[in-house]
């Protein structure tokens, strides 16, 4: 079965780069421009994971994150966040929300589809997430 991945980021071009990465990959992708959207297609069409920025408008990653992990019929979707935003702060209020990676723009496509590949392979539900990220600041 083809793991199906949510992109959601307001602007117009990343997400169609990283849609076409994640596709040749062999992936199925869909979009949303912000965390609204992002939230009724989870609830329509399921995905597997879940790429979220964390700038976006009318409900910012981090809201969208909350409401994601705190609703018991989404809380096991997998989400990674993909954001410029890099400071010690937003990493830490990240994956104490439960985002199982975070990844900072600009990165290589390469860099995400691995993400990708190590959070749906190597993370059943329920796993400690923290392996993957760039840096543990909750941990200095």
């Amino acid at each position: 079965m083809v793991a199906r991945i949510l992109v959601a980021d307001d602007d117009r071009h990343a997400p169609r780069l990283v849609k076409s990465a994640l596709d040749r990959a062999g992936y199925e992708t869909l979009v949303a421009g912000d965390g609204m959207d992002a939230l009724a297609s989870i609830g329509r069409d399921r995905p597997d994971l879940l790429l979220l920025d964390l700038s976006m408008p009318n409900m910012d990653g981090f809201e969208t994150l909350r409401r994601l992990k705190t609703a018991p019929a989404t809380c096991s979707i997998r989400v990674i966040i993909v954001s410029a935003r890099d400071d010690d702060a937003d990493l830490t209020r990240a994956w104490q929300a439960g985002a199982d990676g975070y990844l900072v723009k600009p990165y290589a496509q390469g860099e995400l589809v691995s993400m990708v590949r190590t959070v749906l392979r190597d993370l059943p539900a329920g796993t400690e997430p923290s392996r993957l990220w760039p840096r543990r600041p909750w941990e200095e």
